[in-house]
């Protein structure tokens, strides 16, 4: 048989996952090609640290030894298209790369000209520069409440965002942070979000944990709050009231990081995709696991679940056989907070509600757990160790036996800490 080639565009949770699992899938039968403008792997999740003072050194990962190890090839390269017709993908400087199964891994960017004024106006959270900006930003709100200026700090969520839980998490770690610094009294703190519920998408618990934490914080926060504009000193909402600021935080809108043309998306260019296998509708040789795809919810631990399901779908037809499982929606998080933590444990299910595309799945109700405890922490920064060491030795993140071991771990803290 000849060998199988296998394209993996882009070189995120999704698209690492993806080579690392099928490489450990079916060995050397499979010649795998990783795709990417980067020659590192950037642990987002914790650039949620770098306004707080984190390093950001050990948040990137070098590829080069992990792919020479697994026999990987990595072209660093933009990718300019896909031809499904001829099985081909256009790279700049007008080459070609030739696939018989190709992963469409390239993620999701963010689009803050659909609100206007947020862009002029807002400091996003998305690159590690951003977040360094916002560090500076913070300093200087405590140097202005120290010279009996008071501030105040406005949240914003605005309609389109996929996964809001990085801004809550700044949200409460700045009022932790604010405290040891001894200048939260004069700091006026406000978060409003889109949703109908805050953490929309991970239901009721969650809700219930960020309500409180809001409440003993002294954040005063508001759901069913669209932005309609934002201003150098003010947010207008859709229902006519305004709020002002002195330092404005946003994650803006989300659309797919490329768009591919003659491939079915939705209007923000995110590719339709069966929801067990993640191959692309009426393109079963192409996969879009991870915030490519039209999950609707764009998280790390979603995109790698997916990434399992790619490689195993991929696997089964190298050695002809029918896949293993298939992409099961059960969401996992740790919502820092710098002085605890929450952990989520949430069985998803898509709905035909625009306007809450996904819900908690009643039939799995026993793996709705969430909880809130110092130990979380813990669990936080064991998760932000390990996946960087199993991508640094070129290995899948949910395979062997330390994943084994964190998994017995995590149940054994959800029975304990969580309900």
């Amino acid at each position: 048989m000849t060998t199988q080639r296998v394209v993996v565009l882009g070189s995120g949770f999704a698209g690492l996952e993806t080579a690392f699992r099928l490489r450990w899938e079916v060995g050397d039968d499979v010649h795998i090609t990783v795709v990417s403008d980067r020659d590192d792997f950037l642990f987002r999740p914790n650039t949620i640290y770098l306004p707080f003072g984190g390093g950001e050194g050990a948040l990137h990962v070098p590829l080069g030894a992990a792919f020479r190890r697994r026999g990987i090839e990595h072209r660093i390269a933009t990718v300019d298209g896909v031809d499904a017709d001829r099985g081909s993908v256009s790279l700049g400087g007008g080459r070609a790369l030739g696939y018989d199964q190709l992963v469409i891994a390239t993620g999701a960017s963010m689009r803050p000209s659909e609100v206007p004024g947020l862009a002029e106006y807002a400091q996003q959270v998305w690159t590690t520069h951003q977040m360094h900006e916002l560090g500076d930003r913070l300093q200087w709100v405590v140097q202005h409440v120290r010279h009996g200026r008071p501030q105040r700090v406005l949240f914003l969520v605005p309609p389109n965002n996929k996964c809001a839980g990085p801004l809550y998490e700044i949200a409460f770690m700045l009022d932790t942070w604010l405290r040891r610094r001894e200048a939260r009294e004069g700091v006026e703190i406000a978060f409003t979000t889109y949703e109908q519920s805050f953490i929309q998408a991970f239901g009721p618990k969650l809700h219930t944990v960020a309500s409180a934490e809001f409440a003993a914080r002294g954040i005063e926060a508001h759901t069913d709050a669209a932005v309609q504009k934002v201003t150098e000193t003010e947010v207008g909402y859709a229902d006519g009231s305004s709020r002002e600021y002195d330092l404005l935080i946003a994650f803006p809108p989300y659309v797919a990081a490329m768009a591919y043309q003659g491939l079915p998306a939705d209007e923000r260019g995110f590719l339709h995709c069966h929801k067990a296998s993640r191959a692309v509708l009426d393109h079963d040789e192409i996969y879009a696991p991870g915030d490519a795809g039209d999950f609707p919810v764009k998280q790390a631990y979603l995109a790698l679940l997916q990434a399992g399901a790619v490689a195993q779908d991929i696997a089964g037809k190298i050695r002809n056989r029918p896949p293993e499982g298939g992409f099961q929606p059960t969401s996992m998080c740790v919502m820092e907070m710098l002085d605890k933590a929450t952990f989520a444990q949430v069985p998803l299910r898509l709905t035909k509600d625009p306007a809450a595309p996904v819900a908690v799945d009643e039939d799995a109700a026993e793996l709705y757990r969430v909880g809130t405890s110092r130990a979380w922490r813990l669990g936080k920064l064991t998760l932000g160790h390990y996946l960087p060491m199993r991508f640094r030795r070129g290995l899948p993140f949910h395979a062997g036996t330390p994943w084994r071991g964190m998994e017995l771990g995590l149940r054994a803290g959800a029975a304990t800490l969580a309900k």
